[in-house]
């Protein structure tokens, strides 16, 4: 076989395959998407959907082995608790751990704020940054608006505890 055989036996497959006519035709029935200016000056968008952050890296901190036990506890319940009220008061659009890394990544913070000066402030009140458990990395990011809608929709998708 050739290779002009080949290309017309996979062409044909895939029409055959994914119905295109038919997605096509569908796909053509769906209304686009209309901008929401509305959502986007609540979340804080420019005309691209998209706004100013500070990412923050939380790495392996200084004295992360020397604190265990019920202290270790305590700070991380600190540390959840401050994640919630920081979601609450509008200045963190997503956090959340890593997996296990040869890094010392330890989670991520994005804070909604404009400057890294901003976010220090705010990392300061994590009692496991204060504690020297964890440390923080920023930088300015720019990502979509779309991040303000997270904490709300986490809401809606964490099934109560009994």
């Amino acid at each position: 076989m050739n290779f002009r055989t080949i290309r017309i036996l996979l062409i044909t497959v895939l029409f055959g395959v994914t119905g295109f006519g038919q997605a096509a035709s569908e796909t053509a029935a769906v209304a686009p998407l209309k901008y929401d200016a509305a959502l986007a000056n609540k979340l804080g968008g420019n005309d691209n959907g998209m706004k100013s952050y500070v990412l923050c890296i939380l790495k392996t901190g200084p004295k992360d082995a020397a604190v265990q036990g019920k202290e270790r506890d305590d700070i991380f319940a600190g540390h959840m608790a401050n994640i919630g009220r920081l979601a609450e008061e509008g200045k963190l659009a997503v956090a959340g751990p890593f997996g296990k890394n040869d890094k010392n990544y330890r989670g991520l913070y994005v804070f909604n704020v404009t400057t890294v000066e901003e976010a220090q402030n705010l990392v300061m009140t994590d009692p496991a940054v204060k504690s020297g458990v964890l440390i923080a990395d920023m930088t300015p990011w720019f990502a979509s608006a779309s991040l303000m809608a997270t904490p709300e929709i986490h809401k809606r998708i964490t099934k109560p505890k009994p």
